[in-house]
C-alpha cells in the first residue's frame, strides 16, 4: 500500500464507514483493508474520533478508509462525535452505510437523508449475515429508493471484495476521471515555462503541490519543462529558440510576469490551474468578477484549507485584503476560517474567497462551491482573486474560453 500512503491527503478518494454503535463498522473497515485498523470491541461506542486509514483501491486508485463514531452516540460527548462524524461525511466522495443484526431503521433512514442532502452516494453494507439474514423488509426498502445494497460478514470475511466492486461502482464517474491541470492544452514537443518564486513563503527544500503535479503532467504529454524564477524570466524566454507553447506563473508573480510574456503566448497561474483542477474553474472565474461589486461594509471570507504557521506577509491574512481594498477603495471587512467546514452564517459574507485547496480532495471542494450556490454566495479562489484584482484575469483564463 506504499502508493496510498505516498499520495497527498487532497488526492484520495474519501470512503466513510458510517451507522449505528455496534454495527461492526470498525470490523467491516479492519475486513476491508485486510489488517487492524481500528479498535474493535462489543462496547458499543468504542469508535471516538474518526479513524483514517490509507489505501489502494484498484482500480480507483489511492483511497481513505474513515472509520466513525457511531450516529445514534448519547450524551454531551456523544453528540460531539455524531457532528464530528457528519463534518466526515460532509468532505466524503462514497459513504458505506453499515447496518447490524437490527436492519434499517429510523437513524439509518435519517443518515441516508442527509446523504442524500449532500449528493453523497450510498452502499448499503448489511453486516453479521453469519448469524441473521437480510430482512425481506430492508431489501424491499433499498430496491424502491435505488440504493446499492450487500450482505456481508466482517467477521468471516463472507462477500468483502464484492463489497469493494460496489463501492468503486457508485464512484461519480467525475470522480474517476482524472480531472486535468492544463494536459489538454500540451501536446507532445510543447515547450511550457513554470515560473517558480523562491522567497519566503516558499517551502524549505521542495516545490508545492501544483508546481510537482505540473511538472509530471508536462512529462506524461511528451513535452519539456522550462523552470525558472520570476527575476531570470526574461532570460529564460530569451534562451528559447522560438516563443514557449505556455507559460505558467506563481499568482502572487502574475503582474510582472504578464509584462514579461509576449502576448500572443498563452499565460495563466498554478492557482487558476488547481481551481479547475479541484473544482469548477467558471464558478470561480464569475465570483472574482464579483468583486467589481463589492461596497462599503461588506464582510469576505478568507477559507483556508489547512492551519499553517502565519507568515509576516501572509497570502490569505495580509496580502489578499490589501489587494482587495486597493484594488475596490472600499472599506471591507475580513474573516478568516481554517478547517474542513464552513461558518454556520455563510450568508452574512458577499464573497468567498478560498485558497488553492491542496488538502482537500475534489469532492470536498466541490461540496463547499455546492454550499455556496446553495446560500446564494460567490466564491472565487486566491489566484483567481489576484489575477483579478491585478488586471489580467481575462488574460489567464482566455485558455480555457472563460
Amino acid at each position: 500500500m506504499a502508493d496510498a500512503q505516498n499520495t497527498p491527503r487532497g488526492l484520495r478518494s474519501v470512503i466513510t464507514f458510517i451507522g449505528r454503535r455496534n454495527a461492526g463498522k470498525s470490523s467491516l473497515i479492519n475486513a476491508v483493508c485486510g489488517q487492524d485498523v481500528a479498535i474493535v470491541s462489543d462496547v458499543a461506542g468504542t469508535t471516538t474520533d474518526a479513524v483514517a486509514k490509507p489505501y489502494e483501491l484498484l482500480p480507483l486508485g489511492p483511497v481513505t478508509f474513515y472509520d466513525t463514531a457511531g450516529l445514534d452516540d448519547e450524551g454531551g460527548l456523544g453528540q460531539k462525535r455524531i457532528l464530528a462524524t457528519r463534518s466526515v461525511m460532509r468532505r466524503s466522495d462514497v459513504a458505506v452505510l453499515v447496518c447490524g443484526e437490527d436492519g434499517i431503521g429510523e437513524t439509518e433512514k435519517n443518515i441516508l437523508s442527509e446523504a442524500e442532502k449532500f449528493r453523497l452516494p450510498v452502499v448499503v453494507a448489511f453486516n453479521k449475515t453469519d448469524i441473521c439474514k437480510i430482512k425481506s423488509e430492508d431489501e424491499a426498502f433499498c430496491k424502491e429508493r435505488g440504493l446499492k445494497y450487500i450482505g456481508v460478514s466482517a467477521a468471516e470475511g463472507k462477500d468483502i471484495d464484492a463489497l469493494k466492486t460496489l463501492i468503486i461502482d457508485v464512484v461519480p464517474a467525475e470522480l474517476k476521471d482524472e480531472p486535468l491541470l492544463a494536459g489538454d492544452l500540451i501536446k507532445p514537443g510543447n515547450v511550457v515555462v513554470l515560473v517558480v518564486p523562491i522567497d519566503i513563503s516558499a517551502p524549505k527544500g521542495r516545490l508545492i503541490l501544483p508546481q510537482v503535479q505540473m511538472l509530471r503532467e508536462i512529462l506524461d504529454s511528451n513535452a519539456k519543462a522550462v523552470v525558472t524564477k520570476e527575476s531570470d524570466l526574461q532570460q529564460a524566454l530569451c534562451d528559447l529558440k522560438k516563443n514557449p507553447d505556455l507559460v505558467i506563473t506563481d499568482s502572487q508573480a502574475i503582474l510582472p510576469v504578464s509584462k514579461i510574456v509576449p502576448q500572443e503566448v498563452p499565460l495563466t497561474t498554478f492557482s487558476i490551474l488547481f481551481a479547475r483542477f479541484k473544482g469548477k474553474l467558471p464558478d470561480m472565474v464569475s465570483g472574482a468578477r464579483k468583486i467589481d461589486e463589492l461596497k462599503d461594509g461588506d464582510r469576505i471570507l478568507i477559507a483556508e484549507a489547512c492551519s499553517h504557521h502565519v507568515q509576516c506577509d501572509d497570502i490569505g491574512r495580509v496580502k489578499l485584503p490589501r489587494l482587495l481594498q486597493k484594488y475596490t477603495g472600499k472599506n471591507l471587512a475580513f474573516d478568516i476560517f481554517n478547517g474542513h467546514d464552513f461558518p454556520e452564517n455563510l450568508e452574512d459574507y458577499a464573497l468567498v474567497v478560498h485558497c488553492g485547496a491542496c488538502m482537500f480532495n475534489r469532492a470536498e471542494m466541490l461540496n463547499r462551491l455546492q454550499e455556496c450556490r446553495r446560500r446564494n454566495v460567490s466564491v472565487t479562489n486566491y489566484g483567481v482573486a489576484i489575477s483579478k484584482t491585478q488586471g489580467v484575469l481575462d488574460r489567464v483564463v482566455c485558455a480555457f474560453g472563460l
